[in-house]
């Protein structure tokens, strides 16, 4: 068995499903691969099901009624990670956004060099963003500096996805008590972790908008991140009762 899990949450990714998949088995690392699928109606969740018996025992998919968010479908991948025994458990996206050829760079960095949690940052190094127009670069660039500002954490990319936890990062946080369910997820968990005294680490990536597909990025997503990471700033973080 693998002591890796992928989780990919998926809504309308048809164009993009099938490809990422292949590509994260051609991989020299034996990665297995959960995709959350919330009952996209083109078709998604048939394309995985479509490729589970090739790739059998290194597949899954975690289906749900309907569209509930991405926190919720990272927790409950996180939960299913934890069940079935997952060492190293990965967030990414499905849009190639994500280079999957980085995972082994996320891996390296917590199997091999100690680090909790890895991060694939944008941010670390300059500004590595691709195909994104001006304004939305600024915004995400001063988003992560306003958090970095209000949290005191020492953190770059604040809000990145592409992320890799060890077990006991999940096994500690309260998943019970995670508030927020949109793009302030992300900032959350670093946070908690953070807080928790856990080693993060960001490895710097090239990020590369999708070209296929459609964003689910929104102005509401957005606020909910901005104004939220005042809140964050003044939550008492408890570990999981074992």
């Amino acid at each position: 068995m693998s002591d890796s899990l992928v989780i990919i949450p998926t809504y309308n990714e048809k164009e993009n499903i099938a490809k990422m998949i292949r590509k994260v088995f051609s991989l020299p690392k034996d990665f297995h691969l959960l995709i959350v699928e919330d009952n996209s109606p083109d078709g998604t969740g048939k394309i995985v099901h479509s490729l589970i018996p090739e790739y059998k025992d290194r597949l899954f998919i975690l289906e749900r009624k309907g569209k509930m968010g991405l926190g919720t479908a990272y927790i409950a991948g996180f939960r299913w990670a934890l069940e079935h025994g997952y060492n190293y458990i990965f967030e990414m996206d499905c849009d190639f956004s994500h280079n999957p050829d980085d995972l082994m760079r996320l891996y390296d960095a917590c199997a091999s060099y100690g680090a909790d949690m890895s991060i694939g940052s944008r941010y670390v190094k300059g500004v590595n963003v691709v195909n994104w127009p001006m304004g939305r670069v600024l915004m995400s660039y001063f988003a992560s500096k306003y958090v970095r500002l209000i949290t005191g954490m020492p953190i770059y990319d604040t809000t990145a996805g592409f992320k890799c936890y060890s077990r006991k990062v999940l096994e500690t946080i309260n998943l019970d008590a995670v508030k927020f369910m949109g793009y302030a997820f992300q900032i959350e968990m670093k946070y908690t972790a953070w807080k928790l005294g856990f080693n993060l680490v960001e490895v710097p990536i090239i990020f590369t908008d999708r070209t296929e597909g459609t964003s689910k990025m929104s102005s509401r997503i957005f606020k909910e991140a901005f104004f939220g990471v005042i809140s964050l700033r003044f939550k008492k973080i408890h570990p999981a009762v074992s």
